[in-house]
């Protein structure tokens, strides 16, 4: 596992998690109602394109070989392994969210929070579906992810921020846990004063935060993989410990080591065979996660 998880001790005497090849759709309709804490969805972008991931090994290499240097001048060879991809365009793009946004709703519990994680094409679309299924008065935040990597156009700003629309089923009930949220650096602490300064604030509804390396340790070679320390986030803040948890879109499986890293159970969904593969790799050290071929468990 990517993540050196704690806590892998089943709860309740069933699995700490479960990961399921199957419809997410139809994986939620398997739960009963007001029973997940937290559902964190991060569907498709619909783009318009094809997502695409390259998946590339490197080996150290003698003096003279190899096609890049490392540090201290070191040669490494690399060699392509393989490619992950899928189809990131929709006639519909809201046909096929609102199913995956209705189940949500049903399967939260009156404490419960949906946090959902799209980009600029389709999150003010996105914002209006919702407001019917859950209430205008339901919508808590929408929080802005901004991080700084990749292309730089010429012609218009460039668009680096992801927005994550924060809903709870009960906006007077929602689990929010201030005091468990890591705490970050004031950029003017000299306004605040010492004490404030040294503590910390919490953080706003913009978080900077980088991408995952396209050649660090946490990358699995998915093409859409979100940042551990996001999911983390959102997993402190807005489920109890014990809850439950899910992801039905839940690509490399990010939301599940999250919810393992705090004490959280999880259920993860995806009818991508290249995503349980990953899955399976990311928990593949941890007993206390079962894999499941279909909707059954």
């Amino acid at each position: 596992m990517s993540g050196r998880a704690h806590g892998d001790e089943a709860l309740d005497g069933g699995p700490r998690g479960r990961v399921h090849l199957a419809d997410g759709v139809e994986v939620a309709r398997t739960l009963a109602g007001e029973s997940v804490d937290l559902v964190y969805l991060d569907p498709p972008f619909n783009t318009g394109r094809r997502q695409t991931r390259e998946q590339l090994r490197t080996r150290r290499a003698g003096d003279g070989e190899g096609d890049r240097t490392g540090f201290g001048g070191r040669r490494y060879a690399t060699e392509r392994i393989g490619i992950r991809s899928f189809d990131d365009a929709y006639d519909d793009y809201l046909a096929f969210l609102e199913p995956f946004l209705v189940e949500s709703h049903r399967v939260l519990a009156p404490t419960g929070s949906l946090y959902l994680h799209l980009d600029y094409r389709e999150v003010h679309y996105a914002k209006v579906l919702l407001d019917e299924i859950f209430g205008r008065d339901h919508f808590v935040n929408e929080v802005i992810w901004a991080y700084d990597y990749g292309a730089r156009p010429k012609r218009r700003w460039p668009a680096k921020h992801d927005n994550i629309l924060f809903y709870a089923k009960d906006a007077a009930r929602n689990v929010f846990n201030a005091d468990d949220i890591e705490r970050i650096p004031y950029m003017a602490p000299g306004l605040v004063g010492p004490e404030k300064a040294a503590r910390g604030k919490l953080p706003t509804d913009t978080w900077w935060h980088t991408i995952v390396s396209p050649t660090g340790r946490e990358k699995l070679g998915y093409p859409t993989q979100k940042p551990l320390g996001v999911l983390e986030r959102i997993v402190r803040a807005s489920s109890p410990p014990g809850g439950l948890v899910a992801d039905f879109v839940a690509g490399s499986g990010t939301t599940g080591e999250a919810a393992l890293r705090h004490g959280r159970r999880f259920v993860l969904a995806d009818c991508s065979f290249d995503a349980f593969e990953v899955m399976q790799r990311r928990f593949a050290e941890c007993e206390a996660v079962a894999f499941l071929q279909g909707v059954e468990g």
